[in-house]
């Protein structure tokens, strides 16, 4: 009779270990020399613009450029920057005025690339409320102060003759569905909406009253780190941004996994739907995110109005082109598209 309790309790040992070691260094199935390094990336909003985060992390291209990555919801890019200043996160979509701002009070905000050519965003309003006028008075349903909402709403209302500090009332309300909601009850007049959160709202019988891709040029949905992670660990950058690159290359040719992952993300059963933001965003996303440096003059203008001394600075100043150029210049980008 073979005594077999010695095996069993050194293989449960073994098991023990092996299960904490995965526990405390998430790997890839493939074959790892190293542990994945951990890193935190801020959500600034769940929506179509941050959709390329999460197909990252569906396709697991983190793991394939050695990062295990934790997308963390945040409220806006206001509250996004405070927690890269602190160190919670290491990357996320901030608004670029949110940047400048964080910035010229002494942070180090660096943008490695704006993805998207323009804002995809709109005003949506009580369909009693036909021009800019109406809105005197009225509830604006914002992300949070600082956001990429509230930014949008106050330049705009300025642009067409308001005042946002005294002819509306800004209220904090989350993310879409919360100001669709808030919308709906009527706690508010109005919304300023991403798309396909403006699209629900149009369905639902509440107009447009202006789009702001055609009123505003805004190059969008930044890639922003801190210049010190640059400096200590520039291949962890690197990374990053090949993962975010190939997860791009991967949603503008796949469509069918693109719209698996917006339904998941966005929580989003709607077939119309899904393929107009699958169409819309699968079009407009740029292979090659440089820095659109010439478009940061809106950011600048709206800056201006409560900080006049960002106009003694260069939009280079508040960005770092060097990964999205080596990553074009030694063709790893091309590569992605050639599959």
């Amino acid at each position: 009779m073979f005594n077999v309790t010695p095996f069993c309790c050194h293989f449960s040992a073994w098991t023990l270990t092996v299960l904490l070691i995965s526990l405390a260094f998430p790997c890839n199935t493939s074959a790892q020399t190293k542990p994945l390094r951990q890193i935190y990336v801020g959500v600034s909003s769940v929506s179509m613009g941050n959709i390329i985060i999460f197909v990252t992390k569906e396709a697991k291209l983190y793991e394939k450029y050695g990062l295990y990555a934790d997308p963390v919801a945040m409220r806006g890019s206001g509250e996004s920057s405070k927690a890269m200043i602190g160190g919670s996160i290491q990357f996320s979509p901030i608004a670029t005025p949110t940047v400048i701002n964080a910035d010229l009070s002494g942070a180090d905000l660096v943008i490695l690339g704006h993805t998207l050519p323009g804002v995809v965003h709109a005003m949506i309003v009580k369909p009693e409320i036909k021009r800019v006028e109406d809105l005197k008075g009225k509830k604006i349903g914002v992300t949070t102060f600082g956001s990429l909402t509230d930014f949008l709403v106050r330049y705009a209302l300025q642009k067409k003759g308001l005042n946002p500090q005294r002819d509306v009332a800004l209220i904090q309300i989350g993310g879409d569905p919360e100001r669709i909601g808030a919308l709906k009850q009527g706690s508010i007049d109005a919304a300023s909406l991403l798309f396909p959160g403006y699209g629900i709202a149009m369905k639902m019988g509440f107009p447009m009253l202006w789009g702001s891709a055609k009123d505003i040029i805004y190059p969008w949905i930044e890639i922003t780190t801190r210049r010190s992670i640059i400096q200590k660990d520039r291949e962890l950058v690197m990374n990053y941004m090949k993962a975010h690159l190939e997860a791009t290359a991967l949603f503008k040719r796949d469509r069918d996994f693109g719209k698996k992952v917006i339904k998941k993300t966005l929580r989003l059963d709607n077939e119309e739907l899904v393929n107009e933001s699958y169409d819309l965003f699968a079009k407009a996303f740029l292979p090659t995110p440089y820095p659109n440096t010439a478009g940061m003059k809106t950011s600048f203008e709206y800056v201006a109005m409560t900080r006049p001394d960002v106009l003694d600075h260069k939009p280079e100043e508040y960005v770092d082109r060097s990964f999205v150029e080596e990553l074009d210049k030694s063709g790893f980008i091309k590569k992605l598209y050639e599959k």
